[in-house]
């Protein structure tokens, strides 16, 4: 008896859809096209100047202050600020964004300096990083010439994914970083779901949707502590780089 039931309900699904089929060939190409369109919701306008920000994004470095910025350890950021660039002053310590952040796209350009690499090699040739939610690392080096370990070079996500190309540019010459960022997601302790990144170095694609491990370590595995939105921060290593026109969308 289910199985009579089951066959009869199977019969009048496809008769049905042999009406509808019937009905759509009676219709004209623009009104069988009119049923697949889609209109709500409809995406907000954002205006995006052509090298310029978008008009949706917060200003971090290019507003001629460093209102945006904070001492990672409190205080007030102490980093040298002069025609719209930012610079480490050496020694006194990384800063973070007063605001937190979960998903975003960031772009950063930034810049090592020139005029002291003799005799430095490695992670000693002008090292400093932008820390996603003061834990997650892209790596940010004069690795132009510059052999280092391969996960912590210019675009690596630090000590977990090589990139996949060295896209550097030589040392005095302006970089770009465009990265999108899906943060990791918490219930109580425990990581339900992964973090993903992906980096474009000057335009060139180096990091792809890559699944983050933990939060960056110098030494040690990667490590996942809860947590939710936070800073962006960037690291001062000892050394005078530069950033400029860094701005962040809210994902």
């Amino acid at each position: 008896m289910n199985l009579t039931k089951s066959i009869l309900a199977s019969t009048l699904a496809l008769s049905l859809c042999g009406v509808a089929v019937a009905a759509d060939e009676k219709l004209e190409p623009w009104q069988q096209a009119q049923k697949t369109e889609v209109w709500e919701p409809e995406p907000a306008m954002v205006s995006a100047p052509a090298g310029g920000v978008p008009s949706d994004a917060v200003v971090l470095v290019g507003n001629g202050d460093l209102s945006q910025w904070e001492g990672a350890k409190g205080g007030a950021a102490q980093w040298v600020l002069n025609n719209g660039e930012m610079t480490v002053k050496p020694g006194t310590g990384s800063i973070k964004t007063k605001q937190s952040f979960c998903d975003v796209q960031l772009h950063v350009e930034w810049k090592t300096p020139a005029d002291n690499i003799e005799g430095k090699e490695g992670q000693e040739r002008n090292n400093s990083g932008v820390f996603l939610q003061q834990r997650y690392e892209i790596q940010v080096l004069d690795s132009y010439n510059n052999r280092t370990y391969s996960n912590g070079q210019a675009a690596a996500l630090y000590k977990q994914s090589i990139p996949l190309v060295n896209a550097s540019r030589p040392p005095g010459q302006w970089q770009t970083y465009d990265i999108i960022f899906s943060s990791p997601e918490f219930k109580d302790e425990k990581r339900v779901r992964p973090g993903y990144v992906t980096v474009l170095h000057n335009g060139v694609l180096v990091q792809n949707h890559v699944e983050i491990q933990g939060a960056s370590a110098w030494i040690g595995p990667p490590t996942n502590e809860p947590h939710g939105c936070a800073p962006i921060m960037l690291q001062d290593h000892g050394n005078p780089v530069s950033f400029r026109n860094m701005w962040v969308r809210k994902l």
